[in-house]
């Protein structure tokens, strides 16, 4: 039976296929194959998906569905059959938009289950036989070839070599030579070669399954602050009118008042001040600013993400194919011993083939095509070519140039060196390699030589890279005046890391990604087997290497049974959380990453307390995406990296992304406004009312004026997703203290400007007590409406932005048809155009008093803030 867990990279191809327990020869038994299939399961990513049911039935679950829900139950046994159809269309309304937002978001394992290779070429029963890829089990033996993609994790075990593309599971830029010994990885394809490998691991247990699990555990875990605010808000109106609402109950009732109207009253004044509406409003106004962003190519697949973007402080962003082209490029030749660049690109282009689309070989046709080099280029034809090998590390080609031939290769430099005369200077060579590799470059050397030469002659390095974005420079700087962190996260080299970064400014502090692992137990055994080897040759005697390695493997074998028996103290096996996140949190970026690794950073930083956004375009970005506040796949992006996302840009480049996040703050500012508004409303209407029935025995306002008022309210209400705001240059996010607080001081503002108009009516100007409820009414509509302006902005009502028009003209709408029905007594007592034009006057001023009252609370909350 295969060995659980073993790091079958580590091990020989011999000790592998012996830990497996399979033959290179005749493949896997078949009753141990049936045996494998029950113990692993098939080779597919296990299907986990809520039932419809659960679905549904999560959306009428939660304070504010109960609410909503009880508020439905007793209009219906009232018979109050209006009402209860209103509430019922705004339930099932607000149920339905969540879960079609959620529909949206759930493709994202689906892609990735997809994803998988569905054919592999196996070995069975002595001979190759191509199978349905799910059948695949740990010690299979299979073929994988040119245009494959590689159905599980395995390890090679014959065949001279193959060009693996992971870019998209890693985040490396070039196709990965693998040999004999390496283990290619699962959903990686197969660009040059042909090699025979075991299987490792199936299904979740490879390098992308485990990939697909994060991405799984990122959405189970995913719960938005937007959400985490409606529910906040919510459950703060609901506690102040469950327990006003009570007080108006044993009020009734201990002065026999007739029940079944009290009860109606209470119910009707209840419906209109729970937020029945705040999440529907809310996701409105961010699908306006999910329109808005689409015109600007930047698609949102999860509302709440706008929100999220909004608050978003740090943005973690891939390198390869995000911030780079993903194309290699040739920087500048330096040509050697007295050749020219002319001659050093031609000569590299001779030992190229443009018809086979290497990465490493595009770039040169490329350079000479720009430069004019390829026009110029003399009639040539192949006589020989060698392609690239891991093995030789270089391509060869014999040319035949007019009557001249000519010998030419390319590869790594080092290697080209053993292969030119005493004549170079080496040592020149060798610190231009070295400073070119500091710089982050891949260099490429060439040489060339006649037939009849013995040695080759060095003509120069080509220095390659992947060149930034042209936007993305830019796009950085203005990221960060918007108040972001830029953090740059890539699977490349730390060379390659460092000097991109210093290109586009994202800063030099750069670390390995194995920086945030600290010591892993596997790494712990190793030091103890070398330990073990240096100590067995210092103290034996004629002891072979091969004699001491053994010595040593035996060592490996025991100490792994020995940490299997201890635990090792936190300190040796990890770093401490803290450490890790301050590390994060101080580096300007991180090389070598794994999907891990990314999801460990987005996790880190949301610990302490960061919005975090996240933009990638492979699947091995797709888990980090998923975790983030706000996950953004950029134009090219693979299917399950999108579908992973919150936002997928379909432009290219970074710079709709400032565009995002500046169209992202003026829809949070939008939704914080209307919050304010909804809460100070609800406590303004249902604490006068409480107050006065309470103290004064005066019921206000009629029912039938509650629902006149919740109409009238929600026609600017709904507008507001199109009003003006202004653009934070800082990250914004939900302060409830601040959202809360301000609510209620504008709130118990508003109960005291009620009772002075109630006053002046019936103790001054002596009016009946139906006039008196007009008066009341057409104030709570003015001075209601008028308290959009003020909370719309945290400056004063008449410094810009300014309203828009359609906020301004559905307000003014709506308060003069509030007024039309007060003078001319629709559904309620008239009062008159000159009593309408008093209350206009008293609502106006209150109005200028409250937007002073608004400017001065906020002073007072954010006083230690100011006084920095």
């Amino acid at each position: 039976m295969a060995t659980a867990h073993a790091d079958y990279g580590k091990l020989s191809v011999e000790e592998t296929l012996e830990a497996l327990g399979t033959s290179r020869e005749r493949g896997l038994p078949q009753e141990e194959i049936a045996a494998r299939l029950k113990e692993y399961g098939p080779n597919e990513i296990p299907k986990k998906e809520e039932s419809l049911f659960q679905r549904i039935s999560r959306r009428f679950w939660g304070p504010i569905p109960w609410m909503i829900e009880a508020a439905a139950l007793l209009s219906a046994l009232l018979r109050k059959w209006d009402d209860f159809t209103i509430i019922a269309v705004l339930l099932l309304t607000n149920a339905a938009l969540d879960f079609w937002q959620e529909s949206k978001a759930l493709n994202a394992l689906k892609v990735l289950k997809n994803k998988l290779a569905k054919q592999a070429l196996v070995l069975r029963d002595g001979k190759f036989t191509s199978l349905d890829a799910r059948n695949l089990v740990p010690g299979d033996i299979i073929k994988v070839k040119i245009g494959d993609m590689i159905p599980a994790d395995i390890k090679l075990i014959d065949g001279e070599f193959l060009q693996a593309d992971q870019s998209a599971l890693t985040g490396e830029s070039l196709p990965v030579a693998k040999k004999a010994g390496d283990i290619a990885y699962s959903n990686s394809i197969v660009k040059q070669g042909e090699m025979i490998g075991v299987v490792t691991a199936t299904a979740l247990g490879t390098f992308f399954g485990r990939t697909v699990a994060l991405v799984a555990k990122a959405q189970k875990e995913e719960k938005s602050h937007f959400q985490k605010a409606v529910v906040h808000i919510g459950n703060y109106l609901i506690l102040i009118t469950l327990f006003l609402a009570a007080i108006i109950l044993i009020t009734a009732m201990f002065r026999h008042e007739n029940m079944l109207e009290i009860l109606r009253f209470t119910l009707v004044l209840t419906v209109a001040a729970i937020p029945v509406a705040l999440p529907a409003v809310l996701t409105v106004t961010m699908t306006v600013g999910a329109m808005n962003l689409a015109r600007k190519q930047a698609i949102v697949s999860r509302l709440v993400a706008i929100e999220e973007l909004a608050g978003v402080d740090v943005l973690c962003s891939d390198k390869t194919g995000t911030l780079t082209q993903n194309r290699m490029t040739v920087s500048e030749p330096k040509a050697f011993a007295g050749h020219t660049v002319e001659e050093l690109m031609r000569a590299a282009a001779f030992a190229s083939k443009e018809e086979n689309s290497d990465p490493i070989e595009i770039p040169i046709f490329e350079y000479l095509r720009k430069t004019g080099g390829l026009d110029d280029m003399p009639a040539y034809r192949h006589l020989k070519f060698t392609p690239f090998d891991p093995v030789s590390k270089r391509t060869e080609a014999t040319v035949q140039l007019a009557d001249t031939t000519l010998l030419v290769t390319k590869g790594a430099p080092q290697v080209i060196l053993e292969l030119c005369g005493e004549r170079v200077d080496r040592q020149a060579i060798l610190d231009a390699v070295e400073e070119l590799a500091e710089k982050g470059y891949r260099t490429l050397g060439v040489a060339s030589k006649r037939p009849e030469d013995g040695m080759f002659d060095f003509l120069g390095l080509i220095p390659l890279f992947d060149p930034p974005r042209e936007d993305s420079k830019s796009t950085i700087e203005e990221a960060v005046k918007l108040g972001l962190q830029v953090k740059m996260i890539t699977g490349d080299n730390l060379a390659i890391a460092k000097q991109i970064a210093a290109v586009l400014g994202i800063g030099t502090t750069i670390f390995d990604a194995r920086d945030l692992r600290g010591a892993s137990t596997r790494e712990l055994v190793q030091l103890g087997a070398i330990v073990a080897r240096a100590v067995y040759l210092k103290m034996s005697d004629g002891i072979t290497e091969e004699e001491a390695q053994h010595f040593a493997r035996g060592v490996v074998k025991e100490l792994e049974r020995e940490f299997e028996r201890i635990e090792l103290p936190e300190g040796y096996v990890k770093r401490h959380e803290s450490e890790i996140i301050g590390v994060i949190e101080s580096a300007s970026g991180f090389a070598q990453v794994f999907p891990e690794d990314k999801y460990l950073i987005v996790e880190k930083l949301q610990k302490s307390d960061h919005i975090v956004g996240m933009t990638g375009d492979g699947v091995n970005d797709a888990p980090a995406l998923k975790k983030a506040d706000a996950g953004i796949a950029v134009s090219g992006a693979t299917d399950a990296a999108r579908a992973a996302a919150d936002l997928v840009l379909l432009a290219p480049g970074l710079s709709v992304i400032v565009d995002a996040v500046k169209g992202a703050r003026v829809t949070f500012e939008r939704m914080k406004g209307y919050s304010i508004f909804r809460v100070a409303e609800t406590i303004r209407v249902i604490l006068f009312m409480t107050a006065s029935i309470v103290v004064f025995n005066f019921y206000p306002v009629t029912a039938i004026m509650i629902i006149i008022l919740a109409f009238l309210n929600d026609i600017p209400i709904l507008t507001i997703a199109y009003d003006n705001t202004k653009v934070d240059n800082r990250p914004v996010r939900w302060n409830m203290t601040e959202v809360l607080t301000l609510a209620t001081v504008l709130g118990v503002s508003g109960v005291i400007s009620s009772f002075g108009i109630f006053y002046l009516a019936e103790e001054y100007m002596h009016l009946s007590p139906a006039v008196v409820q007009s008066f009341i009414f057409l104030k709570l509509v003015v001075a209601g409406h008028s308290t959009i302006y003020v909370t719309r902005t945290e400056k004063h009502f008449w410094q810009k932005p300014f309203p828009s028009p359609l906020l301004f003209s559905a307000t003014t709408l709506t308060e003069i048809l509030g007024t039309l029905f007060a003078v001319y007594g629709v559904f309620l007592a008239s009062i008159g155009w000159g009593n309408a034009l008093l209350v206009w006057g008293y609502a106006l001023a209150w109005f200028v008093l409250n937007d002073f009252i608004k400017v001065w609370t906020y002073r007072y909350l954010r006083r230690d803030a100011n006084s920095v």
